[in-house]
């Protein structure tokens, strides 16, 4: 039954869809559709607001308006629909699954446990699956780990990925914008209470979608309660570093 009440309302125009709407709505009413936040269902939005602090762009507003009423119970089985939806469970043996280290590249006769600069052509991958979604918060390999979290995009367009960024580093990638980013928080929120990360690296593109990925590990330090040193670096289309912060 539609009734006159408050509810969401997203500007187009104004959206970049970068997805920290979509975070914040704990109904999960709010989706990324062609690459913009829209609410797709008006009696899963409570009209409460929670996520018009995080959009960057005020494109979100409350407005009253004819709609249905808010449901709670719609809510519920929405979630549970999608959480069904989205855990992908990869086949017995499917080698993405299957956790792997590696160790540290190093050159002839320099010594088993001595990095050395890395030849252009040599990896400096440590860790396998690298999938954020893949990795499970329990791998070895995250144990006291430096960790680089990076948006898929990035070593395609930074060409010293692997020598600038990743030697001597844990690595787990995904995005924002196309996966989910309730369960990259809840993730990265069991990684933070159970493996004692040291320290915290993100590499994120310029493309506004990028800019959820800082925001999710941010919340994932929160809801673990957890405080790890942060650095985050833009990179241009170009493949140029546009910006190192500390976070």
């Amino acid at each position: 039954m539609k009734i006159k009440r408050k509810i969401i309302e997203i500007n187009d125009e104004l959206c970049n869809g970068c997805g920290q709407c979509v975070i914040a709505c704990a109904e999960g009413a709010i989706e990324i559709i062609d690459g913009k936040a829209k609410v797709i269902s008006d009696n899963l939005c409570d009209g409460l607001g929670a996520c018009l602090g995080e959009c960057p762009e005020g494109a979100l507003q409350i407005i009253e308006r004819e709609a249905e009423d808010f449901d709670e119970k719609a809510v519920e089985k929405h979630l549970t629909e999608k959480e069904k939806t989205e855990s992908v469970k990869m086949p017995c043996g499917c080698p993405s699954t299957q956790i792997q280290s590696f160790g540290s590249p190093v050159a002839p006769c320099h010594g088993a446990n001595r990095l050395t600069a890395l030849a252009p052509e040599q990896s400096a991958l440590r860790n396998w699956p690298v999938q954020i979604s893949l990795v499970p918060p329990t791998a070895p390999f995250l144990k006291g780990a430096d960790l680089l979290v990076s948006a898929d995009c990035v070593p395609v367009a930074f060409p010293a990925f692997h020598a600038d960024f990743l030697a001597g580093k844990t690595v787990m990638l995904g995005c924002p914008k196309l996966d989910n980013p309730k369960e990259y928080i809840d993730k990265f929120a069991e990684i933070f209470r159970v493996a004692d990360i040291k320290t915290l690296g993100c590499v994120i593109m310029e493309v506004p979608c990028c800019s959820g990925l800082p925001v999710i590990l941010q919340k994932a330090m929160e809801a673990s309660g957890k405080k790890i040193p942060m650095e985050v670096r833009v990179i241009s289309t170009r493949g140029e570093i546009l910006e190192t912060r500390k976070a």
